[in-house]
């Protein structure tokens, strides 16, 4: 925890990877059918904080899962991901396309970023644009808890920026994963309802 209050202007909601082609049934995990209806109900549930984040000065920052594309536009998919989701395809998560996109609800986002891997911070521009918009405190909300969420997390942990996971803002695939990875980091970060955020939020 800090030791002075950061205002809501200094603050920022960040949305780990709820983009089309992950919640869309028509998007690449839906079409294959890897589908969790935890994840679903994560847009509706997040939005009235999106919009207090807004309404009170504070940026709405998304963060965008990316294959990029290589040569002939064929995806450059990391060997581990290729083994467990062997349905991704030339198209997919593509920079600019509507799945890679952040989902209708909860647009616009003030910053977007592309990333690569499971962290936010990896060979990104993240830390960059929080220092330039002076951004001290992050709320982190998304999927999936145990892999994009966790590991986002960590990496501002040791970054020294003041971190509250939004608990009934993440999902992971199973009820029982996602208990899990809380559980996990309690001991990095804050952990509270979007309620809970919600009111600290109103009075910044």
């Amino acid at each position: 925890m800090s030791d002075h209050p950061i205002p809501a202007a200094q603050s920022a909601l960040l949305i780990v990877d709820l983009q089309n082609d992950f919640l869309d049934p028509k998007g690449a995990y839906g079409r294959a059918g890897q589908t969790a209806a935890d994840i679903a109900a994560l847009p509706p549930r997040i939005k009235p904080f999106a919009d207090l984040m807004r309404s009170k000065g504070g940026f709405v920052i998304s963060t965008q899962f990316t294959l990029v594309p290589g040569k002939g536009g064929e995806p450059l998919i990391s060997p581990h991901l290729k083994q467990l989701r062997p349905f991704l395809a030339k198209g997919d998560f593509l920079p600019g396309a509507w799945g890679h996109q952040l989902v209708d609800l909860l647009q616009p986002a003030d910053l977007t970023i592309e990333k690569i891997a499971y962290s936010a911070f990896y060979m990104t521009r993240l830390e960059w644009v929080l220092r330039k918009c002076r951004i001290e405190k992050l709320y982190v909300a998304g999927i999936v808890t145990n892999g994009g969420v966790a590991s986002t997390v960590r990496d501002a942990h040791i970054r020294d920026v003041e971190t509250v996971v939004l608990e009934d803002g993440c999902a992971a695939f199973t009820a029982e994963t996602h208990a899990t990875a809380i559980a996990a980091l309690r001991p990095v970060c804050r952990v509270a309802s979007i309620a809970e955020a919600m009111s600290e939020l109103a009075a910044s």
